[in-house]
Protein backbone atom coordinates (compact mmCIF):
# COMPACT_ATOMS: atom_id res chain seq x y z
CA UNK A 1 0.00 0.00 0.00
CA UNK A 2 2.41 2.27 1.22
CA UNK A 3 4.72 2.09 -2.51
CA UNK A 4 1.59 2.26 -4.27
CA UNK A 5 0.61 5.48 -2.62
CA UNK A 6 3.95 6.89 -3.13
CA UNK A 7 4.31 6.26 -7.06
CA UNK A 8 0.95 7.34 -7.31
CA UNK A 9 1.83 10.40 -5.63
CA UNK A 10 5.00 10.60 -7.76
CA UNK A 11 3.40 10.21 -11.28
CA UNK A 12 0.91 12.72 -9.95
CA UNK A 13 4.10 15.44 -9.23
CA UNK A 14 5.11 14.74 -12.99
CA UNK A 15 2.09 15.35 -14.71
CA UNK A 16 1.90 18.29 -13.29
CA UNK A 17 -1.11 17.91 -10.77
CA UNK A 18 -1.31 20.23 -8.10
CA UNK A 19 0.35 18.52 -4.52
CA UNK A 20 -2.53 18.83 -2.87
CA UNK A 21 -4.94 16.84 -5.41
CA UNK A 22 -1.64 14.40 -5.95
CA UNK A 23 -1.39 13.80 -1.96
CA UNK A 24 -5.30 13.30 -1.88
CA UNK A 25 -5.50 10.70 -4.41
CA UNK A 26 -2.47 8.93 -3.14
CA UNK A 27 -4.33 8.66 -0.10
CA UNK A 28 -7.52 7.78 -1.36
CA UNK A 29 -5.80 5.13 -3.38
CA UNK A 30 -4.12 3.72 -0.11
CA UNK A 31 -7.96 3.60 1.47
CA UNK A 32 -9.55 1.65 -1.34
CA UNK A 33 -6.08 -0.66 -1.44
CA UNK A 34 -6.50 -1.80 2.27
CA UNK A 35 -9.99 -2.15 2.31
CA UNK A 36 -10.45 0.86 4.79
CA UNK A 37 -13.80 2.33 5.29
CA UNK A 38 -13.76 5.55 2.84
CA UNK A 39 -15.48 7.01 6.22
CA UNK A 40 -11.87 7.45 7.76
CA UNK A 41 -10.17 9.85 5.09
CA UNK A 42 -13.21 12.33 5.85
CA UNK A 43 -12.28 11.93 10.45
CA UNK A 44 -8.85 11.85 9.38
CA UNK A 45 -8.63 15.36 7.35
CA UNK A 46 -11.00 17.01 9.95
CA UNK A 47 -8.74 16.09 12.43
CA UNK A 48 -6.09 17.17 10.61
CA UNK A 49 -7.50 20.79 10.93
CA UNK A 50 -8.88 20.57 13.79
CA UNK A 51 -6.07 22.17 15.76
CA UNK A 52 -5.89 25.07 17.52
CA UNK A 53 -2.46 27.01 16.48
CA UNK A 54 -3.34 26.31 12.92
CA UNK A 55 -5.91 29.01 13.37
CA UNK A 56 -2.92 31.20 13.19
CA UNK A 57 -2.24 30.39 9.54
CA UNK A 58 -4.90 32.69 7.99
CA UNK A 59 -4.67 35.54 10.38
CA UNK A 60 -0.80 35.69 9.62
CA UNK A 61 -1.74 36.09 5.67
CA UNK A 62 -4.09 38.43 6.67
CA UNK A 63 -2.01 40.64 8.48
CA UNK A 64 0.92 40.29 5.43
CA UNK A 65 -2.10 41.60 2.84
CA UNK A 66 -3.00 44.59 5.15
CA UNK A 67 0.88 45.40 5.43
CA UNK A 68 1.29 45.34 1.63
CA UNK A 69 -1.66 47.76 0.86
CA UNK A 70 -1.79 49.89 4.34
CA UNK A 71 1.91 51.38 3.35
CA UNK A 72 3.69 49.77 6.11
CA UNK A 73 5.69 47.96 3.82
CA UNK A 74 7.14 50.61 2.33
CA UNK A 75 7.84 52.38 5.19
CA UNK A 76 9.94 49.42 6.34
CA UNK A 77 11.46 49.68 2.95
CA UNK A 78 12.55 53.35 3.73
CA UNK A 79 13.65 52.48 7.17
CA UNK A 80 15.83 49.38 5.73
CA UNK A 81 17.46 51.48 3.49
CA UNK A 82 18.14 54.08 5.87
CA UNK A 83 20.53 52.25 7.69
CA UNK A 84 22.53 50.02 4.77
CA UNK A 85 21.61 52.01 2.20
CA UNK A 86 24.46 54.25 1.79
CA UNK A 87 27.11 51.80 0.73
CA UNK A 88 27.93 49.89 -2.40
CA UNK A 89 25.38 47.72 -3.13
CA UNK A 90 23.04 49.04 -0.06
CA UNK A 91 19.84 48.64 -2.12
CA UNK A 92 20.19 44.80 -2.25
CA UNK A 93 21.07 45.18 1.25
CA UNK A 94 18.33 47.02 2.02
CA UNK A 95 16.44 44.02 0.02
CA UNK A 96 17.96 41.39 2.36
CA UNK A 97 16.96 43.69 5.73
CA UNK A 98 13.20 44.65 5.01
CA UNK A 99 12.17 41.24 4.23
CA UNK A 100 14.04 39.93 8.10
CA UNK A 101 11.82 42.94 9.08
CA UNK A 102 8.69 41.77 7.09
CA UNK A 103 9.31 38.09 8.54
CA UNK A 104 9.04 38.93 12.08
CA UNK A 105 5.33 39.72 11.56
CA UNK A 106 3.93 37.95 8.29
CA UNK A 107 5.15 34.53 9.00
CA UNK A 108 4.86 34.15 4.65
CA UNK A 109 7.87 33.72 2.25
CA UNK A 110 5.30 34.44 -0.31
CA UNK A 111 3.89 37.05 1.15
CA UNK A 112 7.16 38.97 1.46
CA UNK A 113 7.68 38.58 -1.65
CA UNK A 114 4.67 39.99 -2.94
CA UNK A 115 4.69 43.01 -0.63
CA UNK A 116 8.33 43.92 -0.19
CA UNK A 117 9.26 42.69 -3.81
CA UNK A 118 6.60 45.02 -5.47
CA UNK A 119 8.67 48.10 -3.76
CA UNK A 120 12.04 46.99 -4.13
CA UNK A 121 12.23 45.09 -7.69
CA UNK A 122 11.02 48.32 -9.53
CA UNK A 123 13.70 49.99 -7.29
CA UNK A 124 16.76 47.41 -8.17
CA UNK A 125 16.14 47.84 -11.95
CA UNK A 126 16.10 51.55 -11.82
CA UNK A 127 18.94 51.57 -9.81
CA UNK A 128 20.90 49.53 -13.18
CA UNK A 129 20.45 46.00 -11.58
CA UNK A 130 20.00 43.14 -14.02
CA UNK A 131 15.83 42.27 -13.56
CA UNK A 132 16.96 38.77 -12.68
CA UNK A 133 19.43 39.52 -10.34
CA UNK A 134 16.43 41.35 -8.78
CA UNK A 135 13.73 39.47 -8.72
CA UNK A 136 16.44 36.32 -7.77
CA UNK A 137 17.82 38.33 -4.69
CA UNK A 138 13.86 39.56 -3.31
CA UNK A 139 13.02 35.25 -3.94
CA UNK A 140 15.89 34.45 -1.33
CA UNK A 141 15.27 37.20 0.85
CA UNK A 142 12.12 36.58 1.40
CA UNK A 143 12.59 32.71 2.19
CA UNK A 144 13.68 34.64 5.66
CA UNK A 145 9.76 34.77 5.79
CA UNK A 146 9.41 31.15 7.24
CA UNK A 147 12.81 30.93 9.45
CA UNK A 148 12.19 34.05 11.46
CA UNK A 149 9.06 33.69 13.73
CA UNK A 150 6.15 34.22 13.35
CA UNK A 151 6.54 31.49 11.02
CA UNK A 152 3.93 29.55 9.26
CA UNK A 153 6.42 26.42 8.95
CA UNK A 154 7.54 26.26 12.21
CA UNK A 155 4.07 26.17 13.13
CA UNK A 156 3.00 23.31 10.96
CA UNK A 157 6.06 21.45 12.33
CA UNK A 158 4.90 21.96 16.03
CA UNK A 159 1.99 20.67 15.17
CA UNK A 160 3.01 17.63 13.37
CA UNK A 161 5.97 16.85 15.36
CA UNK A 162 4.24 17.51 19.05
CA UNK A 163 7.01 20.73 19.52
CA UNK A 164 6.53 23.60 21.53
CA UNK A 165 5.70 26.65 19.07
CA UNK A 166 7.08 29.15 21.85
CA UNK A 167 10.42 27.45 22.01
CA UNK A 168 10.66 26.95 17.87
CA UNK A 169 9.95 30.59 17.86
CA UNK A 170 12.76 31.50 20.05
CA UNK A 171 15.25 29.26 18.24
CA UNK A 172 14.37 30.69 14.96
CA UNK A 173 16.16 34.10 15.51
CA UNK A 174 19.51 32.89 15.63
CA UNK A 175 19.52 30.90 12.52
CA UNK A 176 17.01 33.81 10.52
CA UNK A 177 19.49 36.31 11.69
CA UNK A 178 22.61 34.46 10.18
CA UNK A 179 21.31 33.68 7.39
CA UNK A 180 20.19 37.54 6.84
CA UNK A 181 23.63 38.49 7.78
CA UNK A 182 24.80 35.99 5.67
CA UNK A 183 23.07 37.39 2.57
CA UNK A 184 24.08 40.88 3.53
CA UNK A 185 27.41 40.41 3.38
CA UNK A 186 27.42 38.33 0.34
CA UNK A 187 25.19 40.79 -1.74
CA UNK A 188 27.81 43.43 -0.85
CA UNK A 189 30.80 41.83 -2.07
CA UNK A 190 29.06 40.63 -5.03
CA UNK A 191 28.14 43.96 -5.73
CA UNK A 192 31.54 45.48 -5.13
CA UNK A 193 32.84 43.07 -7.94
CA UNK A 194 30.51 43.52 -10.08
CA UNK A 195 30.94 47.51 -9.61
CA UNK A 196 26.99 47.76 -9.05
CA UNK A 197 25.42 49.89 -6.64
CA UNK A 198 27.66 52.81 -6.70
CA UNK A 199 24.77 55.15 -6.66
CA UNK A 200 21.89 53.42 -4.00
CA UNK A 201 22.43 56.15 -1.69
CA UNK A 202 20.48 58.49 -3.65
CA UNK A 203 17.60 59.94 -2.35
CA UNK A 204 18.14 58.22 1.45
CA UNK A 205 16.65 59.51 4.30
CA UNK A 206 18.26 60.23 7.53
CA UNK A 207 17.98 57.25 10.25
CA UNK A 208 16.30 59.68 12.26
CA UNK A 209 13.79 60.68 9.82
CA UNK A 210 13.13 57.14 8.70
CA UNK A 211 12.77 55.60 11.85
CA UNK A 212 10.13 58.53 12.50
CA UNK A 213 7.83 57.77 9.64
CA UNK A 214 8.08 54.05 10.11
CA UNK A 215 7.17 54.27 13.96
CA UNK A 216 3.81 52.72 13.59
CA UNK A 217 5.12 50.21 11.01
CA UNK A 218 8.45 49.08 13.69
CA UNK A 219 5.90 48.91 16.63
CA UNK A 220 4.53 46.17 15.14
CA UNK A 221 6.81 43.58 15.37
CA UNK A 222 7.41 44.53 19.08
CA UNK A 223 3.94 44.17 19.82
CA UNK A 224 3.89 40.65 18.05
CA UNK A 225 6.94 39.41 19.40
CA UNK A 226 6.86 41.21 22.80
CA UNK A 227 3.58 39.59 23.75
CA UNK A 228 4.14 35.95 22.70
CA UNK A 229 7.59 36.13 24.88
CA UNK A 230 6.16 37.79 27.44
CA UNK A 231 3.65 35.48 27.95
CA UNK A 232 0.68 37.84 27.25
CA UNK A 233 -0.79 36.19 24.27
CA UNK A 234 -0.22 32.35 22.19
CA UNK A 235 1.34 32.65 18.91
CA UNK A 236 -2.11 31.91 17.44
CA UNK A 237 -3.56 34.95 19.26
CA UNK A 238 -0.27 37.08 18.39
CA UNK A 239 -2.03 36.54 14.39
CA UNK A 240 -5.24 38.32 15.33
CA UNK A 241 -3.80 40.97 17.16
CA UNK A 242 -1.48 41.73 14.07
CA UNK A 243 -4.28 42.06 11.61
CA UNK A 244 -5.85 44.24 13.73
CA UNK A 245 -2.61 46.33 14.28
CA UNK A 246 -2.00 46.15 10.66
CA UNK A 247 -5.98 47.31 9.73
CA UNK A 248 -5.50 49.95 12.63
CA UNK A 249 -2.59 51.60 11.30
CA UNK A 250 -3.51 51.21 7.80
CA UNK A 251 -6.78 52.80 8.09
CA UNK A 252 -6.77 55.27 11.05
CA UNK A 253 -2.68 56.39 10.66
CA UNK A 254 -1.33 56.27 7.39
CA UNK A 255 -5.12 56.35 5.72
CA UNK A 256 -4.26 54.53 2.73
CA UNK A 257 -6.41 51.56 3.48
CA UNK A 258 -9.89 52.42 1.91
CA UNK A 259 -13.11 50.60 2.57
CA UNK A 260 -12.87 49.57 -1.24
CA UNK A 261 -9.38 47.81 -0.49
CA UNK A 262 -10.86 45.72 2.31
CA UNK A 263 -12.87 43.01 0.32
CA UNK A 264 -9.91 42.78 -2.47
CA UNK A 265 -7.67 41.99 0.52
CA UNK A 266 -9.86 39.08 2.40
CA UNK A 267 -10.42 37.69 -1.38
CA UNK A 268 -6.86 36.74 -1.69
CA UNK A 269 -6.11 36.03 1.80
CA UNK A 270 -9.20 33.47 2.18
CA UNK A 271 -7.79 32.01 -1.03
CA UNK A 272 -3.88 31.51 -0.25
CA UNK A 273 -5.58 29.81 3.12
CA UNK A 274 -7.74 27.71 1.65
CA UNK A 275 -4.98 25.90 -0.67
CA UNK A 276 -2.77 25.52 2.39
CA UNK A 277 -5.81 24.46 4.63
CA UNK A 278 -6.13 21.90 1.44
CA UNK A 279 -2.94 20.56 1.49
CA UNK A 280 -2.61 20.10 5.14
CA UNK A 281 -5.81 18.13 5.26
CA UNK A 282 -4.80 15.64 2.64
CA UNK A 283 -1.38 15.56 4.32
CA UNK A 284 -3.14 14.21 7.43
CA UNK A 285 -4.87 11.81 5.80
CA UNK A 286 -1.47 10.88 3.68
CA UNK A 287 0.40 10.68 7.01
CA UNK A 288 -2.05 8.71 9.00
CA UNK A 289 -2.07 5.95 6.22
CA UNK A 290 1.39 5.87 6.27
CA UNK A 291 1.59 5.53 10.41
CA UNK A 292 -1.15 2.98 10.00
CA UNK A 293 1.50 0.92 7.85
CA UNK A 294 4.39 1.21 10.12
CA UNK A 295 6.04 3.45 7.69
CA UNK A 296 8.00 5.41 10.13
CA UNK A 297 9.07 2.66 12.45
CA UNK A 298 10.76 0.90 9.43
CA UNK A 299 12.29 3.77 8.38
CA UNK A 300 13.74 4.96 11.70
CA UNK A 301 15.15 1.22 11.74
CA UNK A 302 16.66 1.65 8.57
CA UNK A 303 18.46 4.81 9.25
CA UNK A 304 19.53 3.48 12.43
CA UNK A 305 21.30 0.75 10.81
CA UNK A 306 22.38 2.82 7.94
CA UNK A 307 23.29 5.70 9.45
CA UNK A 308 25.46 5.07 12.29
CA UNK A 309 26.65 8.31 13.98
CA UNK A 310 23.87 11.91 14.21
CA UNK A 311 26.46 13.25 11.76
CA UNK A 312 26.03 11.06 9.20
CA UNK A 313 22.02 11.00 9.86
CA UNK A 314 22.03 14.68 9.59
CA UNK A 315 23.85 14.76 6.66
CA UNK A 316 21.99 12.64 4.99
CA UNK A 317 18.62 13.77 6.00
CA UNK A 318 19.61 17.03 4.62
CA UNK A 319 20.07 15.85 1.35
CA UNK A 320 17.04 13.98 1.04
CA UNK A 321 15.23 17.29 2.34
CA UNK A 322 16.45 19.41 -0.02
CA UNK A 323 16.05 17.08 -2.99
CA UNK A 324 12.75 16.72 -1.66
CA UNK A 325 12.22 20.58 -1.34
CA UNK A 326 12.54 20.92 -4.89
CA UNK A 327 9.27 18.94 -5.78
CA UNK A 328 7.01 18.97 -3.07
CA UNK A 329 5.96 22.12 -1.04
CA UNK A 330 7.15 22.72 2.17
CA UNK A 331 3.88 22.70 3.83
CA UNK A 332 3.21 19.19 2.60
CA UNK A 333 6.76 17.75 3.08
CA UNK A 334 6.54 18.96 7.03
CA UNK A 335 3.34 17.39 7.31
CA UNK A 336 4.45 14.26 5.59
CA UNK A 337 8.43 14.05 6.95
CA UNK A 338 7.53 15.52 10.18
CA UNK A 339 6.13 12.50 12.25
CA UNK A 340 8.35 9.87 10.53
CA UNK A 341 12.14 11.85 11.13
CA UNK A 342 11.35 13.60 14.10
CA UNK A 343 11.65 9.92 16.27
CA UNK A 344 14.83 8.99 14.69
CA UNK A 345 16.28 12.05 15.14
CA UNK A 346 15.59 12.08 18.82
CA UNK A 347 17.11 8.23 18.61
CA UNK A 348 20.39 10.01 17.72
CA UNK A 349 20.05 12.57 20.25
CA UNK A 350 18.54 15.43 18.13
CA UNK A 351 16.93 17.71 20.08
CA UNK A 352 13.49 18.18 17.64
CA UNK A 353 13.43 22.23 18.62
CA UNK A 354 17.00 21.79 16.87
CA UNK A 355 15.30 19.38 14.28
CA UNK A 356 12.61 21.61 13.24
CA UNK A 357 14.74 24.61 12.47
CA UNK A 358 17.21 22.13 9.94
CA UNK A 359 13.91 20.99 8.41
CA UNK A 360 12.16 24.01 8.09
CA UNK A 361 15.62 26.54 6.62
CA UNK A 362 16.22 22.97 4.23
CA UNK A 363 12.58 22.30 3.19
CA UNK A 364 12.72 26.71 2.37
CA UNK A 365 15.48 25.95 -0.03
CA UNK A 366 12.67 24.55 -2.31
CA UNK A 367 10.92 27.41 -2.64
CA UNK A 368 14.10 29.49 -4.16
CA UNK A 369 14.87 25.90 -6.37
CA UNK A 370 13.18 25.18 -9.71
CA UNK A 371 10.95 23.53 -10.69
CA UNK A 372 8.36 24.31 -7.93
CA UNK A 373 9.79 26.82 -6.08
CA UNK A 374 6.64 29.34 -5.26
CA UNK A 375 9.20 32.52 -4.57
CA UNK A 376 10.74 32.32 -7.93
CA UNK A 377 6.83 31.92 -9.55
CA UNK A 378 6.09 35.32 -7.23
CA UNK A 379 9.24 36.91 -8.07
CA UNK A 380 9.23 36.39 -11.90
CA UNK A 381 5.49 37.92 -11.47
CA UNK A 382 6.70 41.12 -10.22
CA UNK A 383 9.91 41.28 -12.33
CA UNK A 384 7.59 40.63 -15.65
CA UNK A 385 9.92 37.26 -16.55
CA UNK A 386 9.81 33.64 -17.10
CA UNK A 387 11.12 31.17 -14.99
CA UNK A 388 14.42 30.57 -17.28
CA UNK A 389 15.22 34.12 -17.04
CA UNK A 390 15.96 33.82 -13.24
CA UNK A 391 17.94 30.84 -12.70
CA UNK A 392 21.18 31.51 -13.97
CA UNK A 393 21.49 35.02 -11.47
CA UNK A 394 19.81 32.10 -8.63
CA UNK A 395 22.95 29.42 -7.73
CA UNK A 396 25.19 31.76 -5.91
CA UNK A 397 22.30 32.56 -3.21
CA UNK A 398 21.53 28.93 -3.36
CA UNK A 399 25.08 28.33 -2.53
CA UNK A 400 25.32 30.67 0.45
CA UNK A 401 21.95 29.33 2.24
CA UNK A 402 23.44 26.02 1.89
CA UNK A 403 26.46 26.64 3.46
CA UNK A 404 24.42 28.90 6.17
CA UNK A 405 22.34 25.27 6.92
CA UNK A 406 25.56 23.39 7.61
CA UNK A 407 26.44 25.80 10.06
CA UNK A 408 23.13 25.77 11.42
CA UNK A 409 23.06 21.79 11.24
CA UNK A 410 26.32 21.14 12.91
CA UNK A 411 26.14 23.96 15.35
CA UNK A 412 23.75 23.51 17.50
CA UNK A 413 24.16 26.58 20.10
CA UNK A 414 22.98 28.49 17.07
CA UNK A 415 19.31 27.16 17.17
CA UNK A 416 19.57 26.31 20.79
CA UNK A 417 21.25 29.41 22.79
CA UNK A 418 18.42 31.55 23.36
CA UNK A 419 16.35 28.42 23.61
CA UNK A 420 18.08 27.47 26.59
CA UNK A 421 18.61 30.68 27.58
CA UNK A 422 14.79 31.66 27.83
CA UNK A 423 13.51 28.48 29.41
CA UNK A 424 16.33 27.90 31.78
Amino acid sequence: MSITMLITMMLCFTLTISVAVSIGLAAILGIQIANINMLISVKEMFNSLNKFPLAAIPFFILAGNLMETGGISRRLVEFAKSIVGGVQGGLPMTCVLTCMIFAAVSGSSVATTFAIGAILIPALIKHGYPTNYAASLQATSAELGVVIPPSIPLILYGVAAEVSIGELFIAGFGPGIFIGVSLMLFVHLYCRWKGWGKNDGDGRLSVGRATYQAAWALLMPVIILGGIYGGIFTPTEAAAVAVFYALFVGLVVYREIKPRHLFPILKKSVVSSAVIMFIIANAGLFAFLLTRAGVPGEIGRWLSMVLESPAMFLLGVNIALFVIGMFIETSAAILVLAPILVPVAIHFGVDPVHFGLIMVVNLAMGMITPPFGVNLFAACTVARISLDQIVSRLWPFIIVIFCCLMVITYVPSLSLGLRDLVYK
